[in-house]
């Protein structure tokens, strides 16, 4: 029970060391398991181990096959979990590049890590490519935590993040194909069966998700399953999948899994962020106690094996050599530019599946008296380890480095997705601006997504919400919406990160007209409100440029906007393109010439517009 319960305190307190430091969470679990496991004997009385997964077999905290059942089900839960937040509307024309890292990018890493792995260790063939099966699989779960740091391209974290949960389950059936070589000896009569087992797997792994997401939807839309059962419920749908498809084709089930997950998580659900939210707590238990259970299981002799240059110069070879050999051949012909395929080649992590998937294995060949089996599990731990040790640490300079870090975040989270919101973000996009709509009403946000707008489920009040990697290249926010208290609970969580110049909300009724009142973060007009603006674009549900040519011009148009209430001032459009905010306070615009204007509503009249000119000059000359 001590041992059980040590498991929990010990992987969420380093949870929360890896939040502070702002690091993939499997850096401490890891060295807590290295500590608390094999280190341990060295100064433990009896030469025991503090934390005991299994011991001869029929003894610990997992005896017998007890661990590998409990790896699989964990696996299997972490994947759906990041199946979930796998969206079609993030892969537009980066789709070709996620296809061929995962198919061309994976046949490098195996060929490539086999040969390194046989010539340096001299290993046989047959281990050596289990070897570079178990470390063809980039980990979601360590990826996010070092991609959330860093503000990136959209297109950038989104070939990672596919890439890092899709590869999953491929590198492990991979694995499951060498390791049954393995196990019957390999053989001409297994090696023609191999390719007709490996589509059998993807068949009935396809076919089982893509069946139990859409049942399982159909349930949540009828309303079928009461609310209070639908985390738990959805659970056992997710384990029964993994078992189902398991037994139809063996090792099936993680892709079904994350084929369930990528289908539900793009049917627009009214509790899918709720359901998230519950996964997603879910693996962070899981993977907090897998890593230590893993590390822990490790002996010290094992890790003596890889004490040497060999373990060292395996893993130059892999990242310094094999991964950029790979992205570099999966990027042909894609628009990624250079420093975009060598920041990609930098970062690729290895997480909870390798270590899984090694630890379960190796323990079994070596059981078995395979030759060479001992170094599997240290051997891959070490390329988890030095990986996610590596890209945490340098991943932020190396993007500054290649020209990738953007030092200007242009994107803008518009907190809000009603009608004029929408109407805003739809006029943003189009100027190649990356918005993101956040709103706790789904019909909001699935309006939204008719549009073609990125938009996400989501409350201001949740603390995970600048966590969403599709967020990394946010640097301005506004809020606009009809709860006064929203938008200014948006404006003092994010000042802090945006800055003064980066966060804006919409006046409430009471700063209306009133100048004393008029805060400094106000949004478009100090005389349009939240009410009036949702009016102005229901009535008017068009955005205007008007070309400028002096400062005085722009202020007259200001005056035209506070005058008539069917203008409202939104934009200044620079020469180059870029947009610029109009705040409240509008006299803290800068303008040259060659700007637009850029106003909600209807047309201006050209007359009115040269006859308030007009007015200004006369009187800035008298």
């Amino acid at each position: 029970m001590l041992e059980l319960a040590g498991l929990i305190i010990l992987g969420i307190l380093a949870q929360w060391v890896a939040w502070k430091l702002k690091t993939p969470a499997i850096l401490p679990l890891i060295l807590i398991g290295l500590l608390f496991g094999p280190f341990s004997t060295l100064i433990s009385e009896d030469g025991a181990k503090w934390i005991e997964p299994i011991w001869n077999g029929q003894h610990g905290l997992f005896p017998g096959e007890s661990l590998y059942y409990f790896v699989s089900l964990s696996i299997a839960i972490i994947l759906f979990e990041g199946g979930l937040t796998l969206r079609k509307s993030e892969v537009g024309v980066i789709g070709h590049v996620i296809v061929k890292l995962i198919s061309v990018g994976a046949a490098v890493t195996f060929f490539g890590a086999g040969f390194a792995a046989h010539f340096i260790y001299g290993f046989s063939w047959q281990i050596s490519f289990l070897f570079s099966s178990l470390i063809i699989v980039t980990g979601p779960t360590v990826i996010s935590p070092i991609l959330r740091n860093i503000p990136l391209k959209k297109d950038i974290s989104s070939i990672l993040k596919w890439e890092g949960i899709l590869i999953d389950p491929i590198g492990a059936l991979i694995a499951v194909l060498v390791f049954e070589f393995i196990r019957v000896e390999g053989g001409q009569d297994f090696t023609q069966t191999a390719l007709l087992e490996f589509a059998k797997i993807l068949v009935s792994g396809s076919l089982f998700g893509f069946a139990f997401a859409n049942a399982l939807a159909f349930l949540i839309k009828r309303n079928i399953i009461p609310h209070y059962l639908l985390n738990v419920f959805t659970l056992a749908a997710v384990l029964g999948v993994f078992v189902l498809a398991d037994i139809f084709a063996h090792e099936s089930g993680l892709l079904a899994v994350v084929i369930m997950g990528m289908v539900m998580g793009n049917k627009n659900l009214p509790n899918i962020k709720e359901l998230l939210y519950f996964k997603e707590s879910l693996s962070v238990l899981l993977v907090s106690i897998l890593f230590i259970l893993l590390a822990a299981n490790i002996e010290i002799e094992e890790l003596l094996l890889i004490y040497n240059w060999k373990a060292l110069l395996l893993f130059g070879i892999v990242v310094l050599l094999i991964r950029p050999l790979g992205v570099v051949l999966s990027s042909l012909g894609s628009d990624l530019k250079i420093n975009e395929i060598a920041f990609i080649s930098w970062v690729g992590p290895r997480g909870i599946v390798a270590a899984g998937i090694a630890s379960l294995f190796g323990l079994k060949l070596v059981q078995e008296g395979v030759e060479g089996a001992e170094y599997i599990t240290p051997l891959v731990f070490m390329i988890v380890l030095f990986s996610v040790l590596l890209n945490a640490a340098t991943a932020r300079l190396f993007a500054q480095l290649v020209g990738v870090f953007i030092k200007n975040s242009e994107g803008i989270l518009i907190i809000g997705a009603s009608t004029i919101s929408r109407l805003i973000a739809k006029y943003l996009q189009d100027n190649e601006r990356h918005v993101v709509l956040v709103d706790n009403n789904a019909d909001n946000i699935k309006k939204s997504r008719a549009m073609g707008l990125e938009a996400i489920v989501g409350s201001v009040y949740s603390d995970d919400l600048m966590d969403n990697v599709e967020l990394n290249d946010v640097g301005y926010l506004m809020a606009i919406t009809g709860n006064s208290d929203i938008n200014r609970t948006a404006i003092n969580k994010f000042q802090k990160q945006f800055g003064e110049k980066g966060t804006y909300r919409v006046i409430s009724s009471d700063e209306m007209n009133d100048p004393e009142k008029n805060p400094p973060e106000g949004l478009f007009s100090p005389t349009d409100d939240f009410i009036k603006l949702s009016d102005v674009a229901r009535r008017y549900p068009s955005i205007h440029e008007e070309p400028l040519n002096s400062r005085e011009h722009y202020d007259g148009l200001v005056e035209i906007s506070k005058t008539d209430p069917d203008i409202i001032p939104l934009f200044v459009k620079t020469s180059t393109g870029d947009l610029i905010i109009i705040p409240s306070q509008s006299a803290d615009v800068e303008i040259e010439e060659g700007y637009h204007f850029v106003y909600l509503g209807k047309k201006i009249q050209k007359e009115d517009n040269k006859q308030d000119h007009k007015d200004l000059v006369e009187e800035v000359e008298d």
